[in-house]
């Protein structure tokens, strides 16, 4: 957000504001369209078992297919849940043209060592269906070439999205309980009100004083060559700051901590580590200064 603004130069605050809420909205998007493509495996293993009943001359094998995968119990909760079916039904599928892409991928799920030992070993409880489609995604799905291609035409947005996104899926699939049947809730774009006015106000607050931080920033790395420090873990840093200032109920540990994990993730493997540093810095003369009083104790990383 704050990164992008500083690059594009000439754009409004309000005008940055707009792509944020439409840069969530396209990960809300990609995050159903993870959901929808287990979905099309499953289809997809269907009616292949279907067509290789059909044969003119169906093996032993074809007439009694391995039903393990397309009975996999969180998958028939989820080819049920209201929720995506409503999406769907509103937004369609973005899979329904890309058959080539969906056999590619079950190919691909299919020939892999855990999809193997999956189906030949004995049908589990719903709890290892699920860790099983959860394991799936993450390690045969998620790397599959052809599903960034397809999103990077897709939408600008998605491709920096995509590992974020999968670990929403996942903690989806994690979450999902049984007894919960089709009312299973989905994640929302946002929690609630509370939770857009949050990043609404986040951003405004980082790009209006973004002055004001870049002097704090510039004061406590002082002993560094500026010009060489990431420009990414600048903006961050920037964001952080405002976090800190403008929103007294959070501690400033989880701020603190929160974009150190996003330097380590989005930035250079030693930019958690000096952002740490200088945040903490930073926070200990805004407390001083009594610009802030709130609580938490800056952790060390």
């Amino acid at each position: 957000m704050a990164y992008a603004h500083y690059q594009k130069g000439e754009v409004s605050i309000q005008q940055t504001e707009n792509e944020l809420f439409h840069s969530i909205a396209k990960s809300h998007e990609m995050y159903h369209a993870f959901l929808l493509l287990l979905l099309e495996l499953k289809n997809f293993a269907e009616n292949r078992i279907e067509l290789r009943k059909q044969k003119k001359r169906p093996s032993e094998e074809d007439l009694n297919p391995n039903m393990r995968f397309v009975e996999n119990g969180f998958l028939m909760q989820l080819a049920g849940n209201e929720a995506l079916m409503a999406y769907n039904a509103k937004s369609g599928s973005p899979w329904t043209d890309q058959p080539e892409t969906i056999k590619a991928l079950f190919n691909l799920v299919a020939e892999s060592e855990m999809y193997t030992e999956y189906m030949t070993t004995e049908a589990g409880d719903y709890e290892a269906d699920k860790r099983f489609v959860a394991k799936l995604l993450e390690k045969v799905i998620a790397p599959f070439e052809n599903l960034y291609s397809y999103f990077e035409e897709q939408s600008v947005y998605w491709n920096d999205e995509i590992e974020f996104v999968i670990s929403m899926v996942v903690k989806t699939i994690k979450g999902f309980a049984e007894e919960n049947g089709e009312k299973e809730a989905l994640l929302p774009e946002f929690k609630d009100d509370e939770d857009r006015d949050f990043v609404e106000r986040l951003c405004r607050k980082a790009l209006v004083n973004q002055k004001d931080y870049m002097d704090l920033i510039k004061k406590f790395t002082k002993n560094w060559d500026f010009d060489r420090v990431a420009y990414l873990d600048v903006v961050l840093m920037q964001v952080a700051i405002a976090e800190i200032v403008e929103f007294k109920n959070i501690p400033i540990n989880v701020s603190l901590n929160e974009y150190i994990e996003i330097a380590k993730y989005y930035s250079t493997n030693k930019s958690g580590v000096f952002i740490n540093g200088v945040l903490d810095k930073i926070s200990e003369h805004l407390i001083a200064e009594k610009i802030i009083n709130k609580p938490g104790k800056v952790n060390k990383v």
